[in-house]
C-alpha cells in the first residue's frame, strides 16, 4: 500500500491518499488537489509529489 499525506506536499490539509500503486496515488492526489485546493497538478509537480509517496508495507 502506498500513501501520501497532503501536508507532506505543502498544504495545510489533513487528507491522506492510500492506494496500491504510485500511479493510483498520483491520480487520486491530482483529483484532490483540483477539487479541494484549486490546483492543477503539472508534470513537474507530479515528479516532486512522487518523491513524497511512502510505502507502508501493507499489501492489499
Amino acid at each position: 500500500m502506498k500513501t501520501l499525506k497532503c501536508s507532506d506536499v505543502g498544504f495545510n490539509c489533513n487528507a491522506e491518499v492510500r492506494a496500491n500503486t504510485e500511479q493510483e496515488v498520483l491520480e487520486q492526489a491530482g483529483k484532490h488537489a483540483k477539487a479541494v485546493h484549486g490546483v492543477d497538478v503539472t508534470p513537474e509537480m507530479t515528479e516532486q509529489i512522487r518523491t513524497k509517496i511512502k510505502d507502508d508495507g501493507v499489501a492489499q
